[in-house]
């Protein structure tokens, strides 16, 4: 076989990969896999319920820090201060009052440290991810609207409802022709096709119902 010739008359000599005996290919980079990467929902920053607790805080802090001031220059303490030492000084811890109030304190805790400790963002649905440093989501809205006009273009469908939720997407339509349960197995099919093209990191399960028209379901 004739090696290939330049454009000059040259010889061109194409490069050759030899490999020694017993050794073993250099193994590939590895490739990141959306399916298998943790998928991690979106956190709200909660400005509303931080904005409120930093001003009562700092309004707290602030009375507080003058009403001290005042009694070191030797003033006399707050009226709301001295009450408020005499009843605690006076009422017993089982008393209703000191009850009610510990609760919602408690209460008011426990809603503070659920705020910091969940993400929050439960509208928006956690997409596969595709590269490493790319985080994306869908509205739930978003996909309940991509799943009404898909069941739409299904034959025999007059309207169609969607709500989607993190785990579930419940689908509503009326049919005014075809038999019932054709229609629902042409709606499942489709829209199990819709929800994995959505690209969502946990696909909803789907519940698909199909009444007449003028008939409640």
């Amino acid at each position: 076989m004739s090696e290939p010739q330049g454009s000059e008359g040259t010889t061109q000599r194409l490069p050759v990969v030899e490999r020694a005996p017993g050794s073993t290919p250099a193994p590939s980079p590895p490739v990141f896999d959306g399916a298998r990467a943790s998928e991690r929902r979106f956190w709200s920053t909660r400005r509303v319920p931080a904005g409120i607790v930093a001003l009562l805080l700092l309004g707290a802090a602030g009375l507080l820090l003058y009403d001290v001031a005042a009694v070191r220059a030797d003033r006399p303490a707050m009226s709301w201060r001295r009450q408020l030492a005499d009843q605690l000084a006076r009422r017993p811890l089982d008393d209703t009052w000191v009850l009610v109030g510990a609760g919602i304190t408690a209460a008011l805790g426990l809603w503070l440290i659920a705020l910091a400790l969940t993400p929050g963002l439960r509208a928006v649905l956690p997409m596969r991810a595709l590269h490493p440093d790319i985080h994306a989501g869908l509205h739930r809205d978003a996909a309940a609207l991509v799943l009404r006009d898909r069941a739409m273009e299904v034959s025999g469908v007059q309207s169609a409802r969607v709500r989607t939720t993190r785990a579930r997407a419940d689908v509503r339509a009326v049919s005014h022709f075809r038999e019932l349960d054709d229609v629902r197995a042409d709606l499942e099919h489709v829209l199990a096709e819709a929800v994995a093209g959505l690209g969502l990191a946990r696909p909803p399960a789907l519940k698909v119902r199909v009444r007449r028209p003028g008939k409640n379901g």
